[in-house]
Order: C-alpha cells, then sequence, then structure tokens
C-alpha cells in the first residue's frame, strides 16, 4: 500500500450537494439510477455484441478492433484493480457521518478510487469509438450516465469517477490503435472454421466491364 487517504478533502462537499439532491428528489428516479448503476454496464457487452454482428461484413481492421474491445476492457479493469489497491480510499459513505444514500454503502475494504464501474464503462465506449463511431459515441454518452450514477447512489466521490474515466480511456485508446495490427491474422482467421463467427468481410464491389 503506498498511499490511504480520505478523499473527502478533494470533493466531498460536492459529494454531499449531490446526495442531497437525490435524497430529495423522488423515490422513482432515484430507483431508476439505481437499477442503471447497478445493471447498465450489461448495456455495454450489448454494444459490443452489435458491433461485432455489424463487423462481420466489415474489414478484418474493424473486426480486429471489435473483437479487441471485451480484451480492452479487462485490461482496463486489471489497471484499476492495481490502482485501487495501491490507493486505499475509503467509501465517501463510510467516510462521511450521516450520509443518506440511495444504495447501501459497500462493505469496509471494498475501496473507492477509482470507480470499476466508470473503467469499464469508457474502456468499452473509446474501444468501440475506434470500430464504429457513431456507436462508439452512443456508449460514450452511456458511461458518462453510469458514472454520474455512481456518484448520485452515494458510493462513489466525483473524482472516482472522473479518474475512472481517466484510466478507461487512457488504457483503451494504445490497445485499439493496436488492435489493427492483428488484421491479417483476423484475415486467416475467416478462412478457416471460425469463418462463419468472423464473416466473409465486405462485398467486393462490382466491377463494370470495359468498353
Amino acid at each position: 500500500m503506498l498511499l490511504a487517504y480520505d478523499g473527502s478533502g478533494i470533493d466531498g462537499g460536492l459529494y454531499t450537494r449531490i446526495i442531497g439532491w437525490a435524497h430529495s428528489s423522488p423515490n422513482w428516479l432515484d430507483q431508476l439510477v439505481k437499477v442503471w448503476s447497478n445493471l447498465g454496464l450489461g448495456l455495454f457487452a450489448v454494444f459490443m455484441l452489435y458491433a461485432w454482428w455489424q463487423a462481420r461484413r466489415a474489414d478484418s481492421v474493424v473486426l480486429a478492433r471489435v473483437l479487441a474491445s471485451p480484451v480492452i476492457v479487462v485490461a482496463a479493469y486489471v489497471v484499476n484493480s492495481v490502482l485501487k489497491s495501491m490507493v486505499t480510499e475509503v467509501r465517501p459513505c463510510q467516510q462521511l457521518p450521516g450520509s443518506i444514500t440511495v444504495e447501501t454503502c459497500p462493505v469496509a475494504g471494498d475501496w473507492s478510487f477509482p470507480s470499476n464501474h466508470s473503467v469499464i464503462a469508457f474502456a468499452a465506449a473509446t474501444a468501440l469509438v475506434f470500430a464504429y463511431r457513431r456507436l462508439g459515441w452512443a456508449a460514450m454518452v452511456a458511461a458518462a450516465l453510469m458514472a454520474a450514477s455512481r456518484v448520485w447512489i452515494g458510493v462513489h466521490y466525483p473524482h472516482d469517477v472522473v479518474v475512472g474515466a481517466l484510466v478507461g480511456i487512457l488504457v483503451a485508446i494504445p490497445l485499439a490503435l493496436l488492435a489493427a495490427r492483428l488484421a491479417p491474422l483476423v484475415d486467416r482467421l475467416r478462412t478457416g472454421p471460425l469463418g462463419p463467427v468472423l464473416g466473409t468481410g465486405p462485398t467486393p464491389a462490382a466491377v463494370t466491364p470495359s468498353r
């Protein structure tokens, strides 16, 4: 452990204000945010599956980046787990007395910094931007909503989710760029037993006979 600290000195006041807004909001809104915060990561799996389905008809660079996206998410999660173990920040709902939160506060030892949910969401979204820009930016919006929800339900400080987003993005960018180099491997795999799963790539353009 290199550092253990109380993160409330960074943005504890903002955290308190946000959970105050949540406390005074309609119950249906809080429950909706809570469900999204707990289950919304599944949407990013759907995004990646949809990207794979589309990439079956795309060139091998696009398919390589799509296939790399879950690997990129795992890599970002591993990096974040190391950071969590180095910076053992206590959850704000444990650190700040009298915190009334939408979500039950995690147990002691479940460290707060950086936010795993934010890392996963932003790593997935960033990876998808390199394959399908529109889909990736839609995933970015969902990632921002995921990060915000973690503060709203009271389990993270704002700086936890901001740094989590940066970790996800910074890990994903170089790996997504490197994934393009696997296109020749994808080409070979498409001609083998995995062909039905990987697809045949783009349909060759029709050749106009010369006159």
